[in-house]
């Protein structure tokens, strides 16, 4: 009986040999898996990485041999534990000394949640904001049992427990039993809360030197020693650092360790950005002609954290000189009071105008996603629209008025958005007899819906809507007035084309409505291109006068924002000219 043994010994060693010669792995193919699922088991495969590499029939004849259940691991994290696997080494046409090998998976039954216990006792027990989060703990009684799922759903209660002040949390308990027999998962998972920590007093360190006044910081911090500590007042105050634009560099520490009675003291470290900024360029407009753009701002003029700005912007037939002084406000909301002196002096073909307008007013944040502005104007206007050959007649106009303007933004991506909207609205009104020469007023809203289509596409849908409630429109000054036409508006035409017109000017109308659909799609990561429609019409009484333009665009994704290049023709009027414009930044 020995020596059949001895002898049968070598005979199943050829047999071995023989089923696996010697051979180049060429390629592996993996059927019946998704992608994640195939990548997980080619990551888990020597086989693959042994791919183009010369193997001994025995070294192959192992890997063919492990593979099955090697894959069958790799398919564990997915909640498949039952896994059929089925290895096949192929001949290659021609290529004796070469191999492919197909992997054939019926990943068979997911294993799913039975049953789920998770808790967190101590003072995070009554905690409402954490009981939610332990709510929406995935996965879930009845969802497959995904290793990553719960991974993630784990940390994401951790990570709560941090931000809501339990500095002390740990894990009392973290069991997940699988009966593989039954399909069945069951998740045990337990914390210690701990007590939960408050937020203390906040030290603000300025180097090389301090530029601001640590009182007027102060008023930025929306807490008092004691009040319960939550992530969330830790970056308000970050975001508020950061809008003021005082500092280069914002370092914010809360210190749990050195804690004291469970206070946590929060350092907050602060270099001072560069004080001035300098504005120098060069600009052409086909309405405005060329032109120079020069300004300057100062940051900061003084330890109470005052701003100022003087822009001038110069052009053929168009010239702004814009001065602006700013202090920071805290009451209520974080924002600015804000005096502004601007002069303006435009000759195009659409307009003859100038004047002189004061602006008072205090912006705010309301939350992240919403501004308001609240305001006070001073209008001094002198236009006219002068027939060939015949001096201006000069019309004056004087209006006093107040302004609110709120802005909602909520968007994913605020430099190239692909889900979101923005919207703004704008009230504005005078009164004859308080400082204005008629009564009005005005509402202005717009609106931009962005949606990803896909990786590579984007669809935007834009609208704006404006009306003025008033019995004297040819009393009310063309900045008070409503146009259509230009890049921002209805390409296609020119800037203020669109609407009533004495000969080559536009006179502004009432009613405003604009719509556009635009569809964009990128054959690179930065290069793309567009299609658009646009229509609308600026009308008084209420028959819109409807134009619509079409064209193509360029779209480069820079760094700092979009760049747009836009070719545009009108579809009213078959001899009109082509319209080219460029724009550079998100056009929220």
């Amino acid at each position: 009986m020995r020596a059949t043994r001895l002898l049968c010994l070598p005979l199943l060693l050829l047999a071995a040999v023989a089923t696996a010669q010697a051979a180049t792995v060429v390629r592996v193919d993996i059927r019946g898996l998704d992608e994640p699922m195939a990548q997980n088991a080619r990551l888990a495969l020597p086989l693959v990485d042994a791919i183009g590499k010369d193997l001994s029939g025995r070294r192959l004849a192992l890997l063919l041999r492990e593979a099955p259940a090697q894959v069958r691991s790799a398919l564990e994290p997915f909640g498949y534990y039952s896994a059929q696997v089925d290895v096949q080494r192929l001949a290659v046409a021609g290529q004796p000394r070469q191999a492919a090998i197909r992997i054939d998976v019926d990943p068979g039954t997911p294993v799913r949640v039975r049953g789920e216990r998770i808790s967190i006792s101590g003072d995070g027990g009554d905690d409402t904001s954490l009981q939610r989060g332990v709510a929406a703990f995935r996965p879930a009684i009845g969802d497959v049992f995904d290793q990553g799922v719960y991974e993630a759903g784990k940390a994401r209660i951790a990570g709560q427990l941090a931000d809501r002040g339990y500095f002390d949390a740990a894990l009392a308990e973290h069991r997940v039993e699988v009966t593989r027999a039954e399909h069945a998962a069951d998740i045990a998972l337990a914390w210690r809360s701990g007590t939960r920590y408050a937020l203390g007093p906040v030290d603000f360190e300025q180097a090389p030197q301090a530029i601001i006044h640590e009182r007027v910081l102060d008023k930025l911090v929306d807490w008092m020693p004691g009040d319960p500590y939550q992530q969330d007042s830790i970056d308000r105050l970050r975001q508020s650092l950061m809008a003021l634009d005082y500092f280069s560099r914002i370092d914010i520490e809360p210190d749990p360790a050195n804690a004291v009675d469970h206070q946590v003291p929060v350092q907050v470290r602060l270099a001072p950005a560069k004080r001035s900024i300098y504005i120098a360029g060069v600009s052409y407009g086909t309405d405005s002609g060329p032109g120079v753009r020069l300004g300057v701002e100062r940051r900061y003029l003084n330890a109470r954290g005052h701003k100022a700005q003087a822009e001038l912007d110069y052009a053929q037939r168009r010239r702004t000189l814009t001065l602006q002084y700013r202090i920071p406000a805290f009451a209520w909301l974080d924002g600015w009071y804000t005096a502004s002196l601007q002069a303006a002096d435009e000759q195009t073909d659409y307009i003859d105008t100038r004047r002189v307008e004061f602006v008072a007013s205090r912006s705010g944040e309301v939350n992240m996603h919403l501004t308001a502005n609240v305001s006070l104007h001073v209008l001094r206007e002198r236009w006219a629209y002068p027939a060939q050959g015949l001096a201006p007649a000069w019309q004056y106009g004087t209006f006093t008025f107040p302004a609110l303007r709120a802005e909602y933004i909520d968007v994913d991506d605020r430099l190239y958005p692909r889900r979101g909207m923005s919207s703004s609205l704008e009230l504005r009104g005078g009164a004859k007899g308080a400082g204005s020469d008629a009564d009005f007023a005005q509402v202005h809203a717009r609106a931009s819906w962005f949606k990803g289509l896909g990786a590579d596409n984007r669809l935007i849908l834009r609208g704006e809507l404006g009306h003025t409630f008033t019995d004297a429109v040819v009393d009310l000054p063309p900045s008070l007035r409503f146009y259509a036409g230009g890049d921002r508006s209805i390409r296609g035409y020119d800037y203020r084309e669109v609407g009533p017109r004495l000969g080559t000017f536009g006179l502004g109308a009432n009613n405003l409505i604009t719509a556009s659909s635009e569809f964009e799609h990128y054959f690179t990561e930065q290069w793309g291109g567009a299609v658009f429609v646009d229509t609308g019409s600026a009308f008084n009484g209420r028959t819109p006068d409807w134009r619509t333009g079409v064209g193509i665009g360029l779209r480069w994704r820079s760094p700092v924002g979009p760049l747009r290049v836009d070719l545009a023709h009108g579809l009213d009027h078959p001899d009109a000219n082509f319209t080219l414009s460029l724009n550079f930044g998100a056009d929220l």
